[in-house]
Order: C-alpha cells, then structure tokens, then sequence
C-alpha cells in the first residue's frame, strides 16, 4: 500500500518547477511603477519625466514608458468642457515623451486643434438646439401652468423629449471627430509598438 501524501506535499510538487524570475517581477513593478508615475502625471503634469527615466535602469526603461503609455493611451478622450483641454495637453506632452517620435507630436498638435474646434462646436450645437426646442417647451410650460393653476418653468434637461433630441444632435457631432481621435490613438500605439 502507498503513502498517502498531504495537500501541501501535493502542491509543493507541483510547483517544484515553477522558479520565480527575478527578473520577470522586476519588470512587473516597474510597469506599475509606469502606471502609478502616469497618474500623478496627469494630477501634477509638472513632474519632470525625464527626470524619472533617468531613475529607471536601463534594462527596466522600456517597462516603465509601456506602464505610462497604458495609462496614458486609455485616458485620451473627446473633452466634454473647456477645463479637459488642460488635461489632453498633459496627456498629448506624456505620450510625446514615451513615443519620441515628430511624426506623433505633429499629428497630436492636430488634434488638439480639432478637439479645441469640437469644444466651439459643442457649445454652438448646444444653443442652436436650446434655441430650436424653445417653442416646444414654452408650449409645455404654458400647458402645465394652464393645468396646475400658476406659472411653471421647465429646465429643458428634465424633458426626455429633449435629451432624445439633444442627445441625437451630439452624438453625430462626436462621431464627426471620434473617428480623428481613434485614429491618433491607433497610430499612437503603431508608433509606440515601432519605438527603439
């Protein structure tokens, strides 16, 4: 008859092959050193990244700059308000520095250009839809005070039919500049990828 061996003995068995690669963890944490360095970053877009490549062994670089472009590549996004062009120039100086490459930078000026023009558009598109419905609402708010006895104000954000039309009319705008900001994004990433 066998021994019979325990769970532990089992499991240490099994894991007898398996060594840790120092090296593979140091790379691991320095990714998420990357990650961490890419938010404060983007909190504090004054720290000096340069400076923190210089800190970095050269063997561990390369992982350090890919945690930071994750980071970074996922941030980029249609601003929704004037403020987040601060935040797409931060992110357009960080990726400028982890691809090092001009045709980037040249292609990223662009779009901060056309991310700026969409914030003007944004804006117009919101009044001249304000400005179209305002019949319509008026009319509601006129049927409402008549049923209720006293004078209503509506806020058009609190009518479905407007959000359906305000929404409807944004959204083509946004696909018209989507398609340039998943384009930098995907060139972003062939560049990244070709880096030496």
């Amino acid at each position: 008859m066998g021994r019979i061996k325990s769970a532990l003995e089992i499991a240490l068995e099994r894991t007898e092959a398996v060594k840790s690669d120092k090296s593979s963890i140091d790379l691991y944490e320095t990714k998420q050193r990357g990650k961490k360095l890419a938010n404060e970053f983007l909190t504090d877009p004054k720290i000096s990244l340069e400076e923190e490549f210089k800190k970095i062994p050269k063997d561990q670089l390369s992982s350090l700059k890919q945690g930071l472009f994750d980071v970074l590549i996922s941030q980029l996004a249609q601003p929704s308000a004037p403020e987040d062009e601060k935040r797409l120039e931060a992110l357009g100086k960080g990726l400028q520095l982890v691809i090092n490459n001009s045709r980037f930078t040249a292609l990223y000026k662009q779009l901060t250009q056309a991310m700026s023009q969409y914030l003007d558009q944004a804006a117009q598109y919101e009044e001249a839809i304000r400005r179209q419905y305002a019949p319509k609402l008026r009319q509601k708010e006129e049927e409402l005070s008549r049923r209720l006895g006293r004078e209503v104000r509506l806020d058009p954000f609190q009518d479905p039919e407007f959000i359906a039309f305000f929404n409807q009319n944004m959204n083509a705008l946004k696909e018209n500049y989507g398609g340039a900001l998943e384009e930098v994004k995907e060139e972003a990433v062939r560049l990244f990828e070709g880096r030496s």
